[in-house]
């Protein structure tokens, strides 16, 4: 299950507590980022303009093999960090932008008033 559907609209977690469940997608996906390569990936697909990039430029970045590239691509889809369309012969990624927005209001601490 992915994250967003784990925290769905849930209110802003700095302020509640994690429950077993969010915990653990949350852990998944910090588990996915935890990995170089999959950290590397990301902002690739982060920095490129237009925000998608076609699996052909993600393996051109990397001294790794076509199916390694294709498992970490793997692993950022399964937490939800990405996205695929194909066209043609080839897949074009983008980011989740809700899934980031997810682990943003998980890292900013509310301002004290």
């Amino acid at each position: 299950m992915e994250l967003l559907e784990i925290l769905g609209c849930s209110p802003p977690l700095a302020r509640e507590p994690l429950d077993a469940e969010q915990a653990a997608a949350v852990a998944r996906v910090f588990k996915a980022l935890g990995d170089p390569v999959r950290l590397r990936i990301l902002s690739i697909v982060a920095s490129r303009a237009g925000g998608e990039v076609c699996v052909c430029d993600i393996t051109g970045a990397f001294d790794l093999s076509q199916p390694t590239i294709s498992h970490h691509l793997k692993v950022l889809k399964e937490v939800g960090l990405l996205t695929s369309e194909r066209r043609a012969s080839w897949v074009y990624y983008r980011l989740v932008p809700e899934t980031l927005g997810e682990l943003s209001a998980l890292l900013t601490v509310p301002a004290t008033v």
